[in-house]
């Protein structure tokens, strides 16, 4: 049994991931985290969740939570997830970092920490169906040539706070790459005004927010005559947990290194 501690655990996603680790047969909850202040503090986390108590109280101290573990799931704050990562591995524990929002400084700490022994998967999205969509978006795209037009449109709840989503952004890194694009200067976060043609040398990048989307993410592909969409729509919660959760079991037995969830379903290669 893998002794797992969950960090936002009185979240959404959060409550999610508590069941997750609790109904799989490889996973036990050996702590949840939740910040300073939190109303769920010293509260049992499974009953939080909705489910029988397990023993396991909420609470604000990471250093003395992960103890003993051996992974730890954060799908809570981008301006945490090193500090955690930082605690966690310096504990011997693996990290499976879901959050989004994360800067280029951020991203270069966790390939640093895991260069220094660290087993760390980060993921914007821990979906398997989203991960199969990466996997096919490269495809497609190295098939379909420069002769189509490339634009990602995402939707997601309006509680959200980043965008676009870190998904929509992983896409369009793996999208760029494939059609020999670069990214951060041949993206066009939407149109406004007279802006133009649409130059070949672009990928469309648009949000879209409202209600209590989960998750929707369409690549469009268009030239003359056709159009070819992949669409990935979320319903729940709970594939990311389930996801987050086969990247702890993909740690157990992993190398030191910084890996996604490519390599969890082993799609590279």
């Amino acid at each position: 049994m893998i002794k797992t501690v969950i960090i936002g655990a009185g979240g959404r996603m959060g409550r999610f991931l508590v069941t997750s680790v609790i109904r799989d047969a490889e996973t036990m909850l050996a702590g949840a985290i939740e910040i300073p202040g939190s109303p769920f503090l010293g509260q049992d986390a499974a009953s939080v969740a909705g489910l029988p108590a397990c023993g396991v109280a909420i609470t604000s101290d990471l250093a003395a939570a992960v103890k003993g573990a051996g992974a730890i799931i954060d799908f809570s704050a981008a301006e945490s997830a090193v500090a955690n990562a930082k605690v966690a591995a310096a504990a011997g524990c693996a990290v499976v970092i879901g959050t989004t929002g994360l800067s280029d400084a951020a991203k270069a700490e966790l390939a640093a920490l895991a260069k220094g022994g660290a087993r760390i998967v980060f993921a914007p999205n821990m979906s398997v169906g989203v991960n199969l969509l990466f996997h096919l978006c490269d495809k497609v795209t190295r098939l379909l040539g420069p002769d189509y037009d490339i634009e990602v449109v995402e939707m997601h709840h309006n509680q959200k706070k980043d965008s676009p989503s870190g998904t929509a952004e992983r896409l369009g890194e793996i999208l760029a790459r494939a059609a020999g694009l670069d990214y951060k200067t041949e993206t066009k976060h939407g149109r406004e005004g007279l802006v133009g043609a649409r130059s070949k040398r672009e990928i469309g990048m648009h949000a879209v927010r409202g209600g209590d989307v989960v998750g929707d993410h369409t690549v469009i592909f268009a030239t003359n005559g056709e159009r070819i969409e992949l669409t990935h729509k979320a319903s729940s919660r709970e594939t990311f947990a389930k996801g987050a959760v086969r990247a702890v079991k993909f740690l157990a037995a992993a190398k030191p290194g910084l890996y996604d969830m490519q390599d969890v379903l082993g799609l590279k290669g």
